[in-house]
């Protein structure tokens, strides 16, 4: 008899060498509102939902869904296309030299042949010209000489590391998928919080911050996108550029960008910079307080603004590794003071949530704010992803 109708399609995927990134997992979303607002009922928003997405291997990579949410708070997603596709790397990418070596410095990828080809190369360059400087340069040098090819590891580590990437425009928004592409992202892009950043100028751009996973080490790392379209990655330096769940707040902060940290897996922490690629000096801003989160804390996503203060989402672990979303609240212009928090969780799994790829988790990498409702998706024990929404005013008034 022939194999039944999925049988021929996992022998099908084996010999084609299909993969299928949402296989295994479609957990830990963020939220943030679609670019195109165009065409909409009054007071309803048009959003782009953001996936971690486990394939087979458990590789993780980044999808995508869009949705509205209407006047009333209904949510709708758009069904999503049957395929997925790849972006193209952007070639042509440029690289600001000071940026560069700044990062070589921090990286403690240093010395005179780096120097050199530093200084060979234009205040923007792109990788070609890095090809052929490196290659010149190391044509002068000793083949034997350890410390030029550790530099020459480190400088080409760094480079492959900041890329760009370009979706075909007509393409859904639902078939683009951000797969591992470079050394540190070999066994996944993990957990990006993604977040609508207001520039100085007024306009607006959408950061995620996210985790690179090489099956050994965890590096936080930066994405960038005006559109969805195209997609520019980056790499974090300073000695506060470590663990997960690094959140950066939607704008400046008295002139400085300001980001969210956990650092030791107890602790959520607070640290400022001058540029967004370095940071330095965190400090903790918050610790466990009820039993629900005396195991693990840590953030779920960028803060949200509200008249009452910045309100923070996050998530506690306690007895028999139960995770359980919680909420704390931050003062608008001076956000390392903490002037609110829930001592219940906001939202723990349920019955038909608890089982699943990792169980007894609900779990958010980032909520949205649509009036005076909280819009929160949340994945459920790693296995699928759902919605809570939730008065705001009624989280506020909770607050202790």
């Amino acid at each position: 008899p022939l194999p039944s109708p999925e049988r021929q399609m996992l022998i099908g995927a084996y010999l084609t060498h299909e993969y299928s990134p949402e296989s295994a997992a479609l957990f830990n979303p963020s939220i943030v509102p679609h670019p195109d607002q165009s065409g909409l009922p009054k007071d309803a928003l048009r959003f782009i939902l953001s996936l971690r997405a486990t394939g087979e291997g458990h590789i993780s990579s980044i999808t995508f869904r869009t949705g509205i949410i209407s006047a009333h708070h209904r949510i709708t997603l758009t069904p999503p296309g049957p395929y997925v596709t790849e972006p193209e790397r952007v070639p042509s990418a440029a690289y600001e030299k000071a940026l560069f070596a700044r990062k070589l410095q921090e990286a403690g990828v240093q010395n005179d042949f780096c120097q050199r080809v530093l200084g060979q190369l234009p205040e923007t360059f792109i990788l070609d010209d890095l090809h052929r400087v490196l290659t010149a340069e190391r044509r002068q040098t000793d083949p034997a000489d350890a410390m030029v090819d550790r530099a020459v590891r480190g400088i080409l580590l760094l480079a492959e590391s900041n890329y760009e990437v370009h979706f075909a425009p007509g393409s859904q928004i639902s078939q683009r998928v951000l797969f591992p592409s470079t050394a540190s992202q070999r066994n996944g892009i993990e957990d990006a919080r993604f977040v609508r950043f207001q520039n100085d100028d007024g306009s607006f751009t959408c950061y995620a911050t996210y985790t690179a996973y090489d099956g050994k080490i965890t590096l936080p790392q930066l994405l960038e996108t005006p559109d969805f379209v195209d997609f520019k990655f980056t790499t974090l330096n300073g000695p506060a550029v470590q663990n997960k769940g690094m959140a950066l707040f939607p704008r400046k902060i008295n002139g400085q960008f300001a980001m969210l940290s956990r650092q030791d897996d107890e602790n959520i922490l607070l640290m400022f910079s001058e540029n967004i690629h370095f940071w330095q000096t965190p400090k903790v801003l918050f610790s466990p307080a009820q039993p629900w989160e005396f195991i693990k804390l840590g953030n779920c996503g960028s803060p949200i603004e509200t008249e009452a203060g910045w309100l923070v989402l996050s998530h506690g672990v306690g007895a028999m590794r139960k995770y359980c979303l919680g909420a704390f609240l931050l003062d608008l212009n001076d956000p390392t003071h903490v002037i609110g928090r829930l001592r219940d969780p906001l939202l723990s799994p349920n019955e038909s949530e608890r089982e699943g790829y990792v169980p007894n988790v609900v779990y958010t990498c980032g909520a949205l704010r649509h009036g005076r409702e909280l819009i929160i998706p949340y994945g459920m024990s790693d296995y699928a992803t759902s919605f809570a929404t939730v008065s705001l005013d009624e989280v506020l008034a909770a607050m202790e």
